[in-house]
């Protein structure tokens, strides 16, 4: 029996392949292009075909007896294309040949019956086995294939990814969902560790909007001692500031020749006029007139009443002249030291009474609706822990600081104990009322729950599907934040549950399945101009990012524990104080103050790396709502399977090659750059910055 594919003879003989191997470079084609041009004929046609003719088959091999060598190999008696070689026969037309054509045509019809019949049977079995596939070939009709690395790949069976080589993983064919809904598996929710909060409705104050401020004294009593003469400090009575002073207490002597000069005077004076007692009278009112004259210097000089009364008793004219506080109260300064020289009016103590004192807030304009004389306000002391004293709001003041865009407003405050002392720290609690068209309670968030691109928010809001968990991706509008929440000005609706942890994650699979996410909708971030301070301090939290994630992608623990430090030092320096409320609304929104807070350097690389797509996605936001703050063109990257596979993740970086701040040494270039943002320029919603 020869090999599968090769021709037997006319004559049913030895395999003619012994002399006609179909080896593609042997002559194979030439046996291959006589089978081809050439009609099968019956085997009774080819044993009348004469030699020779046009017609009849290349000349046959010498005949040969079966060898060992000749035998066929078990492939080839195993292959259903060629049916086993009945003993060598003589060449055609002999009459050896001639004697054994019947009995030759019998053996072959017999030879061609059997074979029918085992390829019906084998059809059959085939048939059989076809019908009866096991459930679990059937569970693969479900399952698509895709790339790791390049999600957009699907296939219907396993194989290779055509762009980067790796072995397709299976994943759970997606249901059908609209643009803005991802559905996970109960197992795919369990992992992203999905949490859900209730839209809860408030009456009334929905909050308190804070406030900082300090201790001051109250200026209607505070009063500043001065030296009412010229002189010299000759010695301090009270020495240190804080001291409780009362009403006429010597605080300083002072030593004036001018005092001097007329105490002696008065002194003569009244010598003079004892002398004169029984002088007539014109003279001795010319000795009370010199007297008089002599006092009246002194009062003008400031010595009166008994002190001067005093004076006129002396037995020698003073050198120290006592400097009282016209006032009770508490030395808040000592303007002068003992030994130095004093002019008439200089300043030389300040006293306060401190039974009342003022706490002066710095209110911004959004704050001003809630601040009106007589309106009352709640204040904490980190001094007073766990106490609350109330003030009352006596004087808003009517100028605006453009330097830092807030106003003073002073809150009176009963210091009947002493308790507060000016320059204490007080945090202001104001009641926070919404103000809006329908009446009716106020719909409230948690701060968590909202993923902010510029001034557009998006959350995730549960499906009430059971079994399958699914969640839409709905754009809301928010008002300011007020403490750990926002208020929802539309969008939700109350009892509705929103997800307040893993949206980040729930997004990026939108995204990957060719929804509509928060980065894959069109850009309707209004783009903000801001002052040239708070570009640098942006300019500074971009840099910051940018050096985070280099060091992230090179592994190194020290310098990114550093880069985590200075980021939080550049957002915690940003000051939005006299900016547009555009401008100061957007950066609140952005939290990227509890975005780096989440940052954990405790638990190394990972750590930093499972918080920094919260920071990164917030910086993407500060891209399109303020621009490009920084002087070099950045770029953002993206690696389909930075978290794990199939979770995607961006980050920002400059340079022309990839550098994976999720992925580090291990696949330092997996990714590819979804965005370029020039210097000023601003990030769209997709592709190029403009």
């Amino acid at each position: 029996m020869g090999a599968p594919g090769a021709r037997r003879g006319p004559t049913g003989g030895g395999d003619r392949g012994e002399g006609r191997t179909r080896d593609p470079g042997a002559g194979g084609s030439r046996d291959l292009g006589w089978r081809a041009g050439r009609r099968e004929r019956p085997m009774s046609e080819r044993e009348s075909v004469p030699p020779g003719s046009p017609d009849a088959p290349p000349e046959a091999a010498p005949e040969r007896r079966p060898s060992a060598e000749a035998a066929p190999s078990p492939e080839a008696a195993r292959s259903p294309e060629v049916a086993p070689s009945p003993p060598p026969a003589s060449v055609p037309g002999t009459p050896t040949a001639r004697a054994v054509a019947p009995r030759r045509r019998r053996a072959g019809a017999f030879l061609l019956a059997v074979a029918g019949l085992v390829v019906v049977a084998g059809a059959f079995a085939l048939g059989r086995l076809s019908n009866a596939t096991p459930p679990a070939e059937h569970a693969h009709e479900d399952t698509v294939y895709t790339c790791a690395m390049h999600p957009q790949i699907r296939a219907d069976e396993p194989g290779i990814c055509p762009i980067c080589a790796m072995d397709l993983v299976p994943v759970a064919q997606a249901e059908e969902t609209g643009p803005m809904t991802v559905r996970l598996s109960p197992r795919a929710a369990a992992l992203a560790r999905i949490r859900t909060t209730p839209v809860t409705a408030v009456e009334g104050a929905v909050g308190a909007r804070r406030l900082a401020g300090r201790v001051r004294p109250d200026e209607s009593r505070q009063r500043t001692v001065t030296s009412w003469i010229d002189g010299r400090i000759d010695r301090l009575r009270v020495r240190t500031t804080g001291t409780r002073v009362g009403r006429n207490r010597v605080l300083a002597t002072v030593y004036s020749p001018e005092v001097y000069a007329a105490h002696q005077d008065l002194l003569s004076a009244a010598r003079q006029l004892e002398r004169l007692s029984a002088a007539s009278p014109v003279v001795r009112a010319a000795a009370e007139a010199a007297r008089d004259a002599a006092r009246d210097r002194l009062r003008l000089l400031g010595i009166e009443g008994a002190e001067l009364t005093a004076l006129e008793r002396a037995d020698a004219p003073t050198r120290a002249v006592p400097i009282r506080s016209p006032f009770s109260g508490t030395v808040l300064e000592r303007l002068v030291s003992e030994g130095e020289y004093v002019q008439a009016g200089t300043p030389l103590f300040r006293v306060a009474d401190l039974g009342a004192v003022w706490v002066e807030l710095d209110a911004y304009e959004r704050d001003l609706p809630l601040l009106t004389p007589g309106a009352s306000v709640a204040l904490r002391f980190e001094a007073l822990p766990g106490e609350t004293v109330s003030g009352e709001v006596t004087f808003v003041d009517p100028v605006v600081d453009p330097a830092t865009g807030a106003t003073h407003v002073r809150v009176e405050v009963p210091n009947d104990e002493g308790t507060l002392r000016p320059g204490m720290v007080a945090e202001a609690a104001l009641a926070v009322t919404p103000t809006t068209d329908e009446a009716g309670p106020t719909l409230m968030i948690p701060a968590s729950a909202p993923l902010f691109t510029g001034r557009r928010a998006v959350v995730y809001v549960e499906a009430s599907e059971p079994g399958q968990p699914t969640y839409e991706a709905r754009s809301v509008s928010l008002g300011p934040r007020i403490g750990e929440r926002f208020p929802v000005l539309a969008g939700l609706q109350a009892g509705e549950h929103v997800v307040t942890h893993g949206a980040f994650a729930l997004d990026a699979e939108l995204q990957l399945r060719g929804g509509q996410g928060m980065m894959a909708s069109g850009d309707d971030t209004t783009r903000l101009q801001v002052s040239p301070a708070l570009r640098d301090a942006l300019g500074a939290v971009v840099t910051e990012t940018i050096h985070l994630g280099a060091h992230l992608a090179a592994d190194d623990p020290t310098a990114t524990e550093r880069s985590v430090d200075a980021l939080t030092e550049a957002v915690a320096a940003v000051r939005v104080d006299g900016e547009d409320d555009a401008v100061a609304d957007t950066w609140r929104g952005l939290a990227l103050d509890e975005a780096v807070a989440a940052l954990g350097t405790g638990d190394g690389l990972a750590g930093v790396r499972q918080g920094l797509p919260r920071v990164e996605a917030a910086v993407e936001g500060l891209l399109r709502a303020f621009g490009n703050p920084t002087d070099q063109t950045v770029r953002i990257a993206e690696c389909p399977m930075a978290l794990g596979p199939g979770e995607a993740a961006r980050w920002i970086q400059t340079g022309e090659a990839i550098t994976n701040a999720y992925r580090g040494q291990e696949m330092l270039t997996c990714g590819t750059f979804e965005a370029r943002v020039p210097p000023a320029s601003y990030l769209a919603g997709t592709g190029e910055g403009q």
